[in-house]
């Protein structure tokens, strides 16, 4: 009975623990995403723990960076459900996400910066399998469909995708890219790759369109 008495505080410690780690990504997003030098001991004062409580649950700043970095990126998935990017034409779903997709990481462009200054290019790409799966979709469905462009392996256009975006986060953080023109360029960017060069068979006899 001792031993049962004594593992009760466990679930306890488990639930504090659980809401310390819910508390340090949302500061962290928040904070990083305002300012890419955040340090971890404003990140942790934000969260209202120790600087101990934090490094006992992300034992480097990297390893902040990078739980922070995967929290965002499973937020901004969820809200990037839309039904309708399976059904509508494929250029129009394009423009659609790209839209959307420029959105959200215009509001978390210098938590990029952040992962960038510690995180492997690599690493942060594996962060972006799940959303990026639904470009995959999309494109291959165009590409079906004789909308995109055949001639070039998928993958290859899923990373342009990738890159393409989130470079203009870099240029847009930069100065380079004004806000006003950064949709525009992503927009314009992105489909003349995609519908240039070789269409399917589909395309070329007409029966799209």
């Amino acid at each position: 009975m001792g031993k049962t008495a004594a593992r009760q505080p466990v679930p306890a410690r488990r639930a504090d623990a659980e809401r310390n780690i819910a508390a340090i990504l949302e500061a962290g997003t928040r904070l990083l995403s305002a300012d890419p030098s955040a340090s971890v001991a404003d990140i942790a004062k934000a969260a209202g723990v120790g600087r101990v409580t934090l490094y006992g649950h992300f034992p480097s700043r990297e390893a902040l960076v990078d739980a922070v970095l995967d929290h965002t990126v499973g937020v901004a998935d969820a809200a990037l459900e839309d039904p309708s990017l399976d059904t509508a034409p494929a250029p129009e779903a394009m423009v659609r996400l790209l839209q959307s997709s420029w959105e959200i990481l215009d509001r978390h462009r210098r938590l990029f910066v952040a992962a960038d200054r510690v995180m492997a290019t690599e690493r942060i790409r594996e962060h972006h399998d799940r959303p990026l799966r639904r470009v995959e979709r999309l494109i291959a469905r165009g590409q079906r469909d004789g909308d995109f462009r055949t001639d070039l392996p998928l993958p290859w256009l899923v990373t342009t995708f990738f890159s393409i975006i989130h470079s203009a986060a870099q240029e847009r953080e930069a100065g380079r890219l004004a806000p006003e023109d950064v949709e525009l360029v992503l927009v314009t960017t992105m489909l003349s790759l995609l519908t240039s060069g070789e269409r399917s068979g589909r395309s070329r006899d007409g029966g799209h369109g």
